[in-house]
């Protein structure tokens, strides 16, 4: 009977254990439609779906050239150039491949289930990265760190059908084949690598740290002196091909070649190509006048190319870093500059908590790793190194990026534990045991004494307790393991499973109510309004409204105008008759409010209101002070006591009418925990639906004969 090579069991099992992986990847993830339904989550994917419907529905061509006039009316928006287009095109091309093979699922299925899948192969390319760096040991406990790591789960759940969703595994996968081609220094492997680096750009903007992070790397080892000749045609491969098939996607064009963002890429090249060129000159001259030509020649060189640099800036001829990546170096910066940034809840700071909530136990075996990592530094490792300090700081400045810090702690927390279980994991008798047992038995032939007969149970005593040591350390970090799976199946169902549209609550004997207010409210708007009808709201629920009313929005998750915005915030400032008059200007037919006081709602219009004053303050700063809409013990009220300038804006107005009549003169707004106002009234808008619950409230402005008399704005 022939039996299998060592090797081949080892290489089936490995591919055993990553198709359980990834089965697991997938599986843990479907919570939000078991649970729900199968629907697509948050503001953001809406947009998405709603363009790869039509993608799907109108072909390539009239994607790439679609003007979308019901979006930012009366501006209208040119969809083909203002977007990445990877997760689009993604899904139709999955889609069209189904419809090939005879599987007629429909697109919106396709859409939802996208992400799972590619956590799947985010698990898969974790294992190549570790892998080439390591091996296949830590290899496989990173492919299982990610694919049940909450810190990724929050953002690849089905339904979360947002960039994402296939960017995570581009990133990791991109970073593989880059350390690939650097270890192997292959041509082939670089324009690979370039090929996934411009799948990566068509699909988030998150490009920019894999165009920083191997610059990086670059740089970094050559400051080192580990120049090599793979790493020149790695790099000089990668950044040509990579940069020139970036600037094909219409939303990123010829930024690689002028912004801030794309400067070091460029600065790396150049340094590169000086760094090759004294080598070659290096073998060509004397040592002397080698030394003479890098002190003057490349000082000179290197002088010339930073004034190049700082008059470009000077000039404007570099774009300066835009505010979303300036915010990160300066975390003070959007809140006084760019408010529509800062009021974001994911660009703000992380707290200790969310580290604790997304990573667990990997956040303490993440240094474990570094540690072993700097224990031998391969140029592989180096990057694992640089990839742990720039992704922990910008994980810290802006909670969604510990998105992009998750990949590096399961890689280095799969690198600690590996290297632990390689030590406590091996019971064979040690060197010194041996040793001992092999001078008992030379002794043996000689007249025993007490003192040699006690050896042997003394070396017995100590190969017992250090099996003993051994396995407490294993079955502890495999205990920590195990509660780290309970966590993330936990934090995964609870936490991150439910979609922004449908909320779930239970009442005191834990029964299950789903509050569906969002979508009563988008349906009522499509088969109560007219198909021309434009919907004002604030931008959080743009997308929402052209995906799921398929009406006319003025402002959406876009944010490309921060005009349109804040005139939308200075209406929802105004009084009743400034506020009317501006939306008959704009040509609004309804307005749409998002109120949480009656259920407790906590991220409702009110609360986000002071943004709205802020963002829009900008634009009409004589217009809106937010110091205005406090009361005179300077508190951000909403009953009685609110500021005057409060209680006249429509803001308060369309959220706080009627709602005495229903909770009673002496009700509460749960949201606040503060005394509902007494009296609200209204004189030129009309209250046309309220959902069940009272979250989603629709307004729509009276009609008078004589606007003229109306005061001016």
């Amino acid at each position: 009977m022939a039996y299998l090579d060592s090797e081949k069991v080892a290489n089936l099992l490995r591919v055993v254990i990553l198709v359980l992986i990834s089965v697991v990847a997938i599986s843990s993830r479907l919570f939000s439609v078991i649970r729900f339904e199968s629907i697509i989550h948050e503001f953001d994917p809406w947009f998405n779906y709603r363009t790869t419907q039509y993608l799907v529905e109108n072909g390539f061509y009239e994607f790439w050239n679609w003007f979308d006039s019901d979006s930012w009316y009366p501006l209208g928006r040119v969809v083909g150039g203002t977007l990445y287009p990877g997760i689009m095109v993604t899904s139709a091309t999955i889609y069209k491949v189904l419809q090939v093979l005879g599987i007629p699922l429909d697109i919106r299925e396709v859409c939802v289930f996208l992400a799972p899948v590619f956590s799947s192969f985010t698990a898969i390319a974790a294992y190549l990265l570790t892998n080439e760096v390591k091996g296949p040991v830590a290899g496989l406990l990173a492919a299982a760190f990610m694919g049940i790591a909450p810190g990724y789960i929050s953002r690849s759940v089905a339904g979360s059908y947002d960039n994402e969703a296939i960017a995570i595994f581009l990133l990791v996968f991109t970073f593989y084949l880059w350390l690939k081609s650097v270890h192997k220094g292959s041509m082939l492997l670089s324009c690979t690598t370039a090929l996934f680096y411009f799948y990566m750009v068509s699909a988030w903007g998150g490009y920019v740290f894999i165009i920083n992070m191997i610059p990086l790397h670059v740089f970094t080892l050559l400051a080192m002196g580990r120049y090599s000749n793979n790493l020149y045609i790695s790099y000089s491969t990668f950044y040509v091909i990579g940069t020139l098939a970036s600037m094909q996607i219409p939303f990123v064009g010829f930024q690689p070649t002028f912004t801030s963002e794309h400067m070091a890429s460029l600065g790396t090249f150049g340094l590169l190509q000086l760094v090759a060129f004294s080598y070659y000159l290096n073998s060509l001259v004397s040592k002397k006048t080698m030394h003479y030509i890098i002190g003057v020649g490349f000082s000179v060189i290197v002088a010339l190319m930073g004034l190049a640099l700082v008059y470009l800036t000077m000039t404007k001829k570099i774009a300066p870093w835009a505010g979303r990546f300036y915010s990160m170096w300066d975390t003070g910066y959007a809140k006084i500059h760019v408010p529509i940034i800062a009021s974001v809840s994911e660009h703000q700071p992380t707290v200790w908590t969310s580290f604790f909530m997304d990573l667990n136990i990997l956040i303490w075996l993440f240094p474990v790793g570094i540690y072993f990592t700097f224990s031998t530094l391969t140029d592989n490792q180096v990057f694992l190194i640089i990839y742990a300090v720039f992704g922990s700081y910008f994980a810290g400045v802006m909670v969604r990026l510990i998105l992009t810090l998750t990949p590096i702690v399961c890689i280095l927390a799969a690198i600690g534990v590996s290297e632990v279980f390689n030590v406590y994991l091996d019971f064979r008798v040690d060197s010194r045991t041996l040793a001992l047992k092999q001078s008992s038995k030379s002794e043996s032939n000689k007249e025993p004494s007490p003192k040699a007969s006690s050896e042997p149970s003394k070396v017995h005593k100590m190969n017992v307790l250090n099996k003993l040591a051994r396995l407490s350390v294993v079955l502890g970090f495999s205990s920590l393991l195990i509660l780290f799976q309970f966590h993330s199946t936990w934090v995964t169902s609870n936490a991150y499973s439910s979609p922004s549209v449908v909320l779930a609550s239970s009442d005191q004997h834990g029964n299950r109510n789903i509050i569906d207010d969002f979508r009563e409210g988008y349906t009522w708007l499509n088969q109560n309004t007219d198909e021309s009808a434009k919907i004002m709201s604030w931008w959080d629920y743009g997308y929402q409204l052209a995906g799921m009313a398929n009406r006319t929005t003025l402002v959406d998750n876009n944010t490309w105008n921060n005009t349109h915005i804040a005139t939308v915030g200075k209406i929802l400032a105004s009084n009743e008759k400034n506020a009317h008059r501006l939306v008959k200007e704009l040509d609004i037919d309804y307005i749409l409010i998002i109120y949480g006081g009656m259920l407790g709602y906590s991220g409702d219009d009110i609360n986000k209101f002071l943004w709205m004053i802020r963002i829009g303050q900008n634009i009409y700063p004589e217009d809106l002070k937010e110091e205005l809409f406090y009361n005179s013990q300077g508190q951000y009220a909403i009953g009685d006591n609110a500021s005057p300038r409060m209680k006249e804006c429509i803001m308060h107005k369309m959220s706080y009418y009627r709602t005495a009549s229903v909770m009673g003169p002496n009700g509460m707004d749960r949201a606040r925990r503060q005394k509902l106002p007494s009296s609200v009234t209204l004189e030129y808008f009309e209250e046309v639906f309220t959902s069940e619950n009272w979250m989603v409230r629709l307004y729509k402005p009276k009609d008078f004969d004589n606007l003229d008399r109306l005061p001016p704005v």
